[in-house]
C-alpha cells in the first residue's frame, strides 16, 4: 500500500495509444505470478499491534509521521502532505507534541498518521488521522467553526481532488521526480535489498497510476495542471488579503490542509527536478505569503 497521498504515475503522457499500451504491458503480471496468487489468495491481517520501540511511560504526546530522525528530532515539517496536515494542524492550535518518524508498516491503524497520547491518558489506543482534530479540541477547547462551514467542505474538494491529484503525478509520473524525491523518501529508506526497492517502487507508481484513473480513463498531464492551476486561483481568491483562511484570527485545519501541499511544492529541500505546480504557485503571491508566514511555526 503506498504512502498516503503519495501514490504515483507513469512519466510519459498516457495520451497517445501507443504510450498507454506499453505502460499497461509493463506493469502486467505474468501469468505464473498470477496463477499462483490466485491459488494463494492474500490475507488480510488484523491491525497491526504498537510499535516496539513506544515507550511504556510516556510524558508528552507522540505524533509518528513520515519523516527522518533529524528531522523529527527538530520538529521540522513532514514530506508528506497527509502527515504536515495533522502536524501542523496540531501546532496551530497549541497542542504540544513530539515527531516520531514511522511507516505505514509501523501503524497500528495502516496509515499514517497518528497519535499515542501522553500518560495518564488512556494511551493503549492510538489516535488515528481522521480523530485527530476532535481529540485536539477537546484538549485545547479551541473553537473550529469552519468545520461546520459548508464553504470548508467545497474547498476541500479542491485539495483531495485537483492538487493531490496533480502531486500524484508530479512526485511518480515524473520520472526525474521519482528518482530524486519519491525513491528517496519511501523506497530507499525501508530496505537494503535492491530487488524489494525495485518491486516497492513499481507498487507505489502503479498504486498512484490506479488512483488517477478512478478519475478519469486516461492521464492527461494538461488536465492535471489546468485543475491544479483552477485550485490556485479558487484558493488565492478565497485567501484574499486576510492572513488566514476564512478571516480566522488564528490558522485552523484548512488552513494546514493548504499548507501541507503549498510548502512541499516550494520547499527547494524536497530536491525537485520537474516542478510545475511551483510555477502555478507563484502566480499567486499571497498563497506564497500564507506558507511563509505557517513555516513560521516551524
Amino acid at each position: 500500500m503506498p504512502p498516503e497521498d503519495n501514490e504515483g504515475l507513469q512519466p510519459d503522457s498516457t495520451s497517445s495509444g501507443a504510450g498507454t499500451s506499453a505502460v499497461h504491458s509493463l506493469f502486467t503480471v505474468p501469468a505464473p505470478i498470477k496463477r499462483l496468487f490466485d491459488r494463494f489468495p492474500l490475507t488480510t491481517y488484523p491491525p497491526n499491534d504498537l510499535p516496539q520501540r513506544s515507550p511504556s511511560q510516556r510524558h508528552s504526546n507522540q505524533l509518528y509521521v513520515f519523516s527522518d530522525s533529524k528531522s523529527a528530532r527538530h520538529g521540522r515539517p513532514s514530506f508528506n502532505p497527509q502527515c504536515l496536515k495533522w502536524q501542523a494542524y496540531l501546532k496551530f492550535v497549541g497542542v504540544d507534541f513530539e515527531v516520531t518518524p514511522s511507516n505505514n508498516h509501523a501503524s497500528p491503524t495502516g496509515a499514517l498518521p497518528f497519535l499515542l497520547p501522553a500518560l495518564p491518558a488512556d494511551a493503549s489506543t492510538p489516535i488515528p488521522s481522521h480523530k485527530l482534530q476532535k481529540w485536539a479540541i477537546e484538549q485545547v477547547h479551541c473553537e473550529e467553526e469552519q468545520q461546520l462551514n459548508l464553504r470548508f467542505e467545497v474547498y476541500a474538494s479542491l485539495l483531495d481532488h485537483r492538487l493531490r491529484n496533480a502531486w500524484l503525478y508530479m512526485l511518480y509520473l515524473d520520472s526525474e521526480n521519482f528518482e530524486a524525491v519519491a525513491r528517496q523518501h519511501y523506497v530507499i529508506p525501508v530496505t537494503t535489498n535492491t530487488i524489494v526497492r525495485t518491486a516497492l517502487g513499481i507498487q507505489l507508481q502503479q498504486a498512484a497510476r490506479d488512483e488517477l484513473l478512478k478519475a478519469s480513463k486516461y492521464i492527461d498531464v494538461a488536465d492535471l495542471e489546468g485543475d491544479a492551476s483552477s485550485a490556485f486561483e479558487a484558493l488565492s481568491a478565497l485567501l484574499g488579503e486576510d492572513e488566514h483562511f476564512f478571516g480566522r484570527p488564528k490558522p485552523g485545519l484548512f488552513d494546514a490542509s493548504v499548507f501541507a501541499y503549498t510548502h512541499l511544492i516550494l520547499d527547494e529541500g524536497m530536491g525537485w527536478k520537474q516542478n510545475r505546480l511551483a510555477q502555478l504557485l507563484r502566480k499567486h503571491p499571497n498563497l506564497v505569503e500564507h506558507r511563509e508566514r505557517l513555516l513560521q511555526f516551524f
